[in-house]
């Protein structure tokens, strides 16, 4: 948040771009946990939402995999501008659940979150995204592996270990109810 902060307060715009390298690798952590989480919302439901959102998270994901320390966009989008006054206004917004991830969130189990843990991580996130698809077509079946996917990129985001292992059972758990419940259509 200081980091954004100090970004805001040093142009009077910022562009897409210049965020996301204030964040650095933290950066995948919000553009998996972001799409996950707005699937899980009333949102979720509609035909092709799901869908979509599974995609976004396949590209950032299979960027983790190869290996970019930073999020790559095309450049049409890196260079939009927001004002400053406003990543300042939601970096502020922000304050409260950062404080409150702080509280909760310790960064437990350190060597989970070290090199190679977030490329299986984003294996096992792409796995649960493709499982999507076929999930839609039952009313919010898909959001056992968004679920998942969230606690990954939360994971990501904060750098907890201990997150990234329960993320991981909560995957196991997802794509376990995922084919059960294609397989159970299927037949």
């Amino acid at each position: 948040m200081d980091a954004l902060e100090r970004l805001a307060e040093s142009a009077d715009t910022v562009s897409i771009g210049d965020f996301l390298a204030g964040l650095g690798q933290r950066g995948y952590g919000p553009i998996l946990l972001v799409p996950a989480l707005l699937e899980i919302t009333p949102v979720g439901g509609i035909p092709g939402v799901p869908t979509f959102l599974a995609a976004i998270i396949i590209t950032f994901a299979v960027q983790i995999l190869i290996g970019h320390t930073h999020l790559w966009l095309p450049g049409f989008i890196e260079r939009r501008r927001i004002s400053s006054g406003k990543l300042c206004d939601a970096t502020a917004k922000l304050r409260g659940t950062a404080r409150f991830l702080d509280r909760w969130v310790h960064g437990g189990l350190p060597t989970l979150t070290r090199a190679p843990i977030p490329r299986i991580a984003a294996a096992i996130v792409i796995l649960l995204a493709c499982t999507v698809p076929p999930l839609e077509l039952l009313p919010f079946a898909s959001t056992a592996p968004m679920a998942a996917i969230a606690a990954f990129g939360l994971a990501l985001l904060v750098r907890d270990g201990l997150l990234m292992a329960v993320a991981g059972v909560l995957a196991m758990a997802a794509l376990g109810v995922g084919f059960g419940l294609v397989g159970v259509e299927i037949t």
